[in-house]
């Protein structure tokens, strides 16, 4: 009987509806990419700014940079000091402590909108400059059932939920795909989305694009759920049970 009850289970299916992804993909012609990446500056963020323009030496002070000073090693050679560009981290209040101009608020606007604030302030001072954003900690964390959870760097801002699964090694056979929660920072408070990743039209939601540490929950189905409130050690148990009764039979035959 217990041989009957594995085999059942091995051979149980799970119906396509509930694990393949885009299921009605075939049923739309054509998906209109509505949805725009509106990643927006937040406090703690941290910002690589390059301010540069035809004349270097003109945008040199509002570069942040930090310089190593040369120096000489075991056998007396010289070693050239290597330039670094710093970070600008966003302050609680939203700020940063920009060179010449002060203090600039960040948080909240995209990085075109703060690009086009600093040309428009640095423009007082030089011809044509150009400014250039990176967000240097971008950062997402997966939880739950997938292959490996945990937070993740990323270089860039545009990052899918789908790019951000398949960094974690996408879902394990056990993860509701009917159910992916986003939890979001937006700034004043946490926000919340449920996704279906089974639907192609999580392609054209809000969620689709991640934005700076959003967190990635995905929930185990009902078999995984049960399957916890089992011992782990059953089938160490079973195995003894069957060799103890096995000795016994012999023993009184």
């Amino acid at each position: 009987m217990l041989l009957a009850f594995v085999l059942a289970l091995g051979v149980s299916c799970v119906s396509r509806e509930k694990i393949v992804y885009f299921q009605d993909l075939e049923q739309r012609k054509a998906l209109v990419d509505s949805v725009q990446n509106s990643f927006r500056i937040q406090p703690n963020d941290l910002l690589s700014i390059v301010v540069s323009a035809y004349d270097l030496n003109a945008v040199r002070p509002f570069n942040l940079v930090s310089e190593a000073r040369p120096a000489t090693d075991l056998s007396g050679t010289t070693v050239n000091s290597n330039t670094q560009q710093q970070g600008y981290l966003t302050a609680e209040d939203g700020t940063i402590d920009f060179p010449v101009l002060g203090r600039v608020k960040v948080a909240g606007l995209t990085r075109t909108e703060l690009s086009e604030l600093l040309v428009k302030r640095i423009s007082e001072y030089v011809i044509n400059p150009i400014v250039t954003i990176r967000i240097v900690n971008f950062k997402v964390s997966i939880l739950g059932e997938v292959a490996r959870p945990g937070t993740y760097n990323v270089q860039g801002e545009r990052l899918t939920i789908l790019e951000a699964l398949g960094l974690a090694g996408d879902m394990t056979i056990f993860g509701r795909r009917d159910n992916v929660l986003v939890i979001r920072d937006n700034g004043t408070g946490k926000e919340y989305k449920y996704m279906d990743v089974r639907e192609a039209s999580i392609l054209n939601s809000d969620y689709y694009y991640l934005q700076q540490n959003d967190v990635i929950y995905v929930e185990p189905n009902n078999a995984q759920i049960q399957g916890s409130s089992f011992n782990r050690n059953t089938s160490i148990y079973i195995s003894i049970a069957s060799l103890l009764i096995s000795v016994l039979v012999i023993a009184f035959r």
